[in-house]
Formats: C-alpha cells, sequence, structure tokens
C-alpha cells in the first residue's frame, strides 16, 4: 500500500447544491460517506486530569499519525491490559476522548489514533487508507514494552468498530504477536456496504444510486463476513434500539454472524440485557416470537 493513489473525496454535509454533492459522489464512490473530519482540538487528556504522551506514527505510504497514549493509573503489578480505541467517523480524537477516559482509573492503558485526514494526522481519508492507518497503529501499540506481557483489547467505536473488524481478524488469522485478548464493538454497522446502501436509499436523489455506488466500496472488509473469523477470541457487541445512526438491527448481524464466545449488549429503557436474550427480547418485540 506504499503508493495508493489518493480519492476525490466529498463532505456531504457541506457540498451546496444538491446536484453538485451528487455529481462529486458519483465520481468519487461512497468512499467518501464515511469520513467527515476536523482539525480542532476539543479537549486533551490533561484537561480530564490524565496524564499522556503524543505518538506520531509515520505510515508505510508516507502519512504521519497522531495519536494519545495514555497510561494505567496503576502500580505496574496492578494493570489489568491495554486498550486500543478506534473512534467514530466525524471530527477527531479530541472530540471522542470521553468513551475512554474513565479506563486508566480502571487500570487499563489506552492508546488511540486520529487516521489520516482528521486531527493533526496528515493526508485524506478513504477507507483502505484508514485500514492501513489502524493496522499501522496496533503495530506501533504492540511494540511498546508497557503492553508486553498484558491483554491487548480492540474497542471500536462505529466506523471504528468497522474498521477494527477485519483488522482484528486478519491480526488472529495470520496468527500475529501478541494475540488479542477481545473486540468491544460499539454501534457498529455490519459492513460498509450494507450501511452505504441504506444511507443512499434514505435519500430521494441518489436512491437510484444505492446499488451502483454501493460496488466502489471494497468488498473485502465487510463485517458480517469477518466477524467470525475473530473466534475463539471474544467479541462484545453493543447497541442501543434509539441509536438514530446505525440502526439497532446491525448491531444484531454482527452478534449472530460472530462465532462463540460472544456476548451482545443491548440497551433498552431501564437498562440493558445481554446476550441471546436480548436478541429474543427485540424479536418478541416486533411479533415475531410468540
Amino acid at each position: 500500500m506504499a503508493h495508493r493513489t489518493p480519492r476525490l473525496l466529498l463532505k456531504l454535509r457541506t457540498a451546496r447544491p444538491a446536484g453538485l454533492a451528487l455529481t462529486l459522489l458519483l465520481l468519487s464512490g461512497c468512499s467518501s460517506m464515511f469520513f467527515y473530519p476536523d482539525r480542532v482540538t476539543y479537549i486533551t487528556p490533561d484537561r480530564l486530569n490524565l496524564a499522556y504522551e503524543d505518538a506520531y506514527i509515520d505510515t508505510a505510504d508516507g502519512e504521519t499519525l497522531h495519536g494519545w497514549w495514555l497510561p494505567a493509573v496503576a502500580p505496574e503489578s496492578a494493570i489489568k491490559g491495554t486498550v486500543y480505541f478506534l473512534h467514530g467517523n466525524a471530527q477527531n480524537v479530541s472530540s471522542h476522548i470521553l468513551n475512554v477516559a474513565w479506563l486508566p482509573e480502571r487500570g487499563y492503558n489506552v492508546f488511540t489514533i486520529d487516521y489520516r485526514g482528521y486531527g493533526k494526522s496528515t493526508g485524506d481519508p478513504d477507507i483502505e487508507g484508514a485500514l492501513h492507518d489502524v493496522e499501522t497503529g496496533l503495530r506501533w501499540l504492540v511494540a511498546k514494552p508497557e503492553v508486553a506481557d498484558k491483554p491487548v483489547y480492540i474497542f471500536g467505536q462505529s466506523l471504528g468498530g468497522g474498521l477494527a473488524i477485519p483488522l482484528a481478524s486478519e491480526w488472529i488469522q495470520r496468527e500475529e504477536p501478541p494475540g488479542l485478548n477481545g473486540l468491544i464493538l460499539d454501534g457498529t454497522f455490519s459492513g460498509f456496504r450494507e450501511i452505504a446502501r441504506e444511507k443512499l436509499g434514505a435519500f430521494w436523489l441518489t436512491w437510484p444510486f444505492q446499488i451502483p455506488l454501493s460496488w466502489t466500496i471494497p468488498e473485502d472488509y465487510e463485517g458480517l463476513d469477518r466477524i467470525a473469523g475473530i473466534s475463539p477470541v471474544p467479541v462484545m457487541v453493543i447497541h442501543s434500539v434509539w441509536d438514530g445512526i446505525i440502526p439497532f438491527h446491525h448491531g444484531e448481524a454482527l452478534y449472530e454472524a460472530a462465532e462463540e464466545p460472544k456476548e451482545f449488549l443491548h440497551q433498552r429503557k431501564g437498562g440493558f440485557l445481554s446476550g441471546p436474550k436480548a436478541i429474543r427480547q427485540r424479536n418478541r418485540s416486533a411479533g415475531r416470537l410468540p
């Protein structure tokens, strides 16, 4: 991937008028739908009373990624492991850091990066580039002495989960050291093509193009096709029935496609259901079970 050709990208939220947005989308393909980066620093870990280090990592294709290393607030003997956090598609890591800011006090190191084009990372984002970035970040992480002989978990939020599934699957299938100890998916879509078709189909101007445009997305990275390959590493799927961005059925589909060991946390009024019980309760509410 050292000589990747940059793609023409489109930020659909800001393109005007609608006809121009459609023209650019047709030229760039669906890859651009997934990325809404900015370079604003919203908060830094020290504002949350967290120790941290900036990391700058060079990729094989000439970009530089920025990340944060947050050490666990615990003696070495009490550190439980390291969480590699992959954030969602909007803004940058500084707006997502609150999702993992509680982990250092619970005894976990945290490492998180911005994909190319986000925050202080160079370049422009696309799917293949982001997949390249998350693997580059994981390789940097597992080379740290602080990570040796401790469990390593990948935590992907929304888009980050979509990137985490093929990353974890390939890492496990290639038997890369060290072995992963768990994958957590929070509000993740079941596949890049599937969610692209849904989003394009919801807008009258792009509805006729939902199938041909989705074909511009590489088919090699669909979560439903990859998640079974993560076993025997445990998978936890977290999803809310009120998720207005990634519909709940994506979480259901990922859980059902995963092999054991797996867990499903389903947010509902009054708390969470877990495991197959969550699926049964959802189906019963929809009239699919007695």
